[in-house]
């Protein structure tokens, strides 16, 4: 839903890419691999979300917690 209001479109579809995701930042596009278990799916969105530089005026106040949430975490692979 974050990437949603955001701009972006998110897909599920097999790709040719080693992680379980990739964005192509032109298009804002972020495409999951269909095939990665629903824990790999997670990270990879979570992995997004971190990087990414997200506007908080897009975002209601319950939307800015959990990103701000999202970016304090640190992902174990």
């Amino acid at each position: 839903m974050l990437l949603k209001t955001t701009g972006y479109r998110v897909r599920y579809e097999k790709g040719n890419f080693k992680t379980g995701a990739c964005m192509l930042l032109s298009s804002r596009i972020v495409v999951i691999n269909k095939f990665s278990n629903l824990e790999s799916k997670i990270q990879s969105i979570i992995e997004l979300l971190s990087e990414l530089e997200i506007d908080s005026k897009l975002l209601d106040d319950k939307q800015t917690a959990f990103l701000h949430q999202i970016k304090q975490t640190k992902i174990q692979f």
